[in-house]
């Protein structure tokens, strides 16, 4: 399948060398290609540039966002969620149109410092804004829940053995991206229903960041046992 990763960071990486593992065709969309590829510094988490990155993953192309969703089929949105909405814009409503966007990100504000809070939350999702402000899109909210190296990996946590969640309001959209899941190695992804429920997952992050600091470590997921 040819697929758009749009985000250019730890979680956008992580999705494309894991998608162009298992045999997809995929490209990574970034504002600013000449930019991106010019730093060469770590981001504020010290992971390793772009650019640093993609010198072990020659089979990615890098394009702008319009570029990078024009030829694909299905995008996965890894942007940070304050510049979601722009950078699908920047992307183009008519490259969107009638195709699947996985959606990762969360509402965080970091206006306080942190932990974060959340910039929208209880009576609407970021999920939610993303599908009205592209009806065409196919918004499915999905492994916003955990960190970007048990997205691609379960299985390095507890063989696997823990759930994930989507939320959408096309059917065969979510069993499509339940698919790709499942291929990543996921073995319980719960539906929950429509974009709506996105504020269930999304206002799950609070109490992540406490467990995270709790735990000393973003290894560790939620496991629904029933």
């Amino acid at each position: 399948m040819k697929i758009a990763v749009l985000g250019t960071g730890m979680v956008g990486q992580a999705l494309a060398g894991r998608l162009a593992d298992l045999g997809h065709q995929v490209t990574v969309g970034t504002r600013d290609v000449a930019a991106t590829l010019a730093t060469t510094t770590p981001d504020g988490m010290g992971n390793p540039p772009y650019a640093a990155w993609a010198a072990g993953h020659p089979q990615v192309r890098l394009a702008a966002f319009a570029d990078a969703a024009a030829g694909a089929e299905l995008l996965v949105n890894a942007t940070s969620g304050a510049v979601s909405i722009a950078a699908l814009r920047a992307a183009g409503a008519d490259n969107l149109a009638g195709k699947i966007l996985i959606d990762l990100a969360n509402p965080l504000d970091f206006g306080n410092g942190f932990p974060p809070t959340l910039f929208v939350k209880d009576t609407d999702s970021l999920g939610e804004q993303i599908q009205a402000a592209f009806p065409q899109l196919r918004v499915v909210k999905a492994l916003n829940t955990l960190t970007a190296a048990l997205m691609v990996e379960p299985k390095a946590l507890a063989g696997g053995d823990h759930s994930v969640f989507v939320s959408g309001n096309d059917a065969e959209a979510k069993k499509t991206v339940t698919g790709i899941l499942t291929s990543f190695g996921h073995t319980d992804v719960v539906d929950l229903g429509d974009i709506t429920t996105a504020r269930g997952t999304e206002l799950l992050l609070p109490l992540w960041l406490r467990l995270m600091g709790a735990l000393d470590t973003p290894l560790f997921n939620l496991k629904v046992v029933r």
